[in-house]
């Protein structure tokens, strides 16, 4: 596991209930649950988690997916969706995004792969990006 805190955006009490269960079995912290997609974005800036678990049919007048967009914009953090639905190309359409999805029902272990994938993906592109800043920072003093 790459880092663990978790904010869980699910409408659906029990649903959310069973997914805070699997998290915490799993060793990850969840920092809240949250049923809208407004609350989302305000909870993420608040909490800043290492990661979002979002449903993507929610409470509210943003969706799963509009919300998301606006967190990983303004926060950075990325998005692992959990959804019911396997349309193609909603499918496609979160994928392009970089983002993972869980299609429920899911277990534990598929939950922590879905996790684990996007926390190792994430940790790898900031680790990849830190590298360039220093390269690129070490070429301009050659360069001076």
């Amino acid at each position: 596991m790459v880092e663990g805190r978790i904010l869980v955006v699910e409408d659906e009490h029990i649903v959310a209930m069973g997914i805070r269960v699997m998290l915490k079995n799993l060793g990850y912290t969840v920092t809240d649950i949250i049923s809208s997609g407004e609350e989302a974005i305000s909870k993420a800036e608040s909490t800043r988690p290492d990661l979002v678990l979002m449903d993507i049919m929610l409470k509210g007048k943003l969706n799963g997916i509009e919300a998301s967009k606006e967190i990983i914009s303004r926060f950075g953090i990325p998005v692992v969706y959990l959804t019911a639905c396997s349309n193609r190309e909603l499918l496609e359409q979160i994928w392009n995004m970089g983002s993972g999805c869980i299609v429920k029902p899911f277990d534990e272990m598929d939950l922590k792969k879905g996790i684990d994938i996007v926390l190792v993906q994430c940790g790898i592109e900031k680790k990849d990006m830190k590298k360039l800043a220093k390269a690129s920072k070490q070429f301009r003093k050659t360069q001076a």
